[in-house]
């Protein structure tokens, strides 16, 4: 009740602002040429920031001389802060958590356009627009918040049968912003690669070793495979491939799923969920040779840093989420909702991800290895 009186406050506060600002704040009256400050809002997981990086390029592309402050959530705000193409991140906290602190410091840069890739409502257009953006471009536009926006005027809706990645771009070009360049961006920091490197080597994995990485984890229960499953795998992959070295990925919070996996593995696997600080981690899943994941956002960080995946789906759709460049180098394993209704997040036990058998993934593992590595398993003929 809290949260639905704060938001039914934030409402009609809105309402009456807007109702106030006589500004031409309409797409028929935008101007490039007086764009000088810009806002890009991606305020979500990491995957979803990642999927708005090529928009963000996008943008600094047609504005080069603009400052474009990024507002990116605060849990993994660090993985993006060298990304080459904005100036600065104000971090989002979650709901209401610092609101008005967030509000000034965004005001503080007098932006002239803000551009929503992704954001959590109902905080992220009306803080878009009480940091004082003339002009703010969101799709969809359906939200009740609608009339803050720029595109008001004609309903825009996310067509189902494209990425994520294409709608993000959308936005960007209501903005004069026209791209077709579909790499998503990822820098490493300078000390990256030297310090997941003794991370390795202290944990006995060498230069030679092949490392294959697992994230069980996921967002919801829905997208998860099953631990006794990624354990199997495990077991058989580390015995068809004598070099080969099981680098379970996650969170400090999937640290126990994750030993559960390395223990029933044994031999041969590393557990770095918790250890290995998240602004390395893109350093760690580029040293992989294969990640094998669900839909998550280290699945998206190793297409960033274009390490191959095999990607096991099933509520979700990898037309809309999986690989859209370098698709040779990566397997996806897509099969069908078995349930009807799904109930999505609010799913306890996935039962689609049943579909998906261990000699599956095992060989889809084989092909990615095999194919951008040239590494066959032992008893391989």
């Amino acid at each position: 009740m809290k949260l639905r009186f704060r938001d039914g406050i934030l409402y009609l506060w809105m309402r009456l602002l807007k109702m106030l600002d006589r500004r031409e704040t309409g797409l028929a009256t935008f101007d490039p040429d007086k764009v000088n400050s810009i806002l890009v809002v991606s305020s979500t997981a990491i995957g979803d920031t990642l999927l708005s990086t090529p928009a963000i390029r996008s943008v600094r592309e047609r504005y080069p001389k603009a400052k474009i402050i990024a507002h990116f959530n605060v849990g993994n705000q660090e993985l993006f802060a060298n990304n080459p193409h904005i100036d600065g991140i104000v971090p989002y906290f979650g709901g209401y958590r610092k609101f008005f602190r967030t509000v000034r410091e965004l005001r503080r840069h007098r932006f002239d356009l803000a551009l929503i890739f992704h954001g959590n409502e109902p905080q992220a257009t009306p803080m878009a627009y009480l940091s004082g953006a003339c002009f703010i471009i969101k799709v969809p536009n359906t939200s009740e918040y609608r009339f803050l926006l720029s595109n008001r005027d004609r309903v825009m809706i996310c067509d189902e049968s494209s990425h994520a990645i294409e709608h993000r771009l959308q936005v960007a070009e209501l903005a004069g912003c026209i791209s077709h360049d579909y790499r998503m961006e990822l820098s490493l920091l300078s000390d990256a690669v030297p310090s997941v490197r003794e991370y390795l080597h202290s944990n006995g994995i060498g230069e030679d070793d092949t490392i294959i990485g697992f994230q069980a984890g996921a967002s919801t229960v829905s997208r998860m495979w099953f631990a006794d499953r990624f354990a199997e795998l495990g077991r058989k992959l580390v015995q068809s491939y004598p070099s080969a070295k099981i680098i379970i990925t996650g969170s400090p919070q999937e640290l126990s799923l994750c030993n559960r996996i390395a223990d029933e593995i044994g031999a041969g696997a590393v557990v770095s969920a918790g250890k290995v600080p998240l602004k390395y981690l893109s350093a760690l899943v580029k040293r992989c040779n294969v990640l094998v994941t669900g839909d998550t956002g280290i699945m998206h960080v190793a297409i960033a840093v274009g390490t191959p995946i095999v990607a096991l789906y099933a509520v979700a759709d990898p037309r809309m989420s999986g690989p859209i460049y370098d698709q040779d180098r990566h397997v996806v394993i897509s099969k069908g909702r078995v349930c009807d209704p799904c109930v999505g997040k609010r799913c306890a036990y996935q039962e689609c991800m049943e579909q998906i058998s261990v000699d599956e993934v095992e060989k889809a593992v084989s092909v990615c290895l095999e194919k951008n590595f040239g590494i066959t398993p032992a008893n391989c003929c």
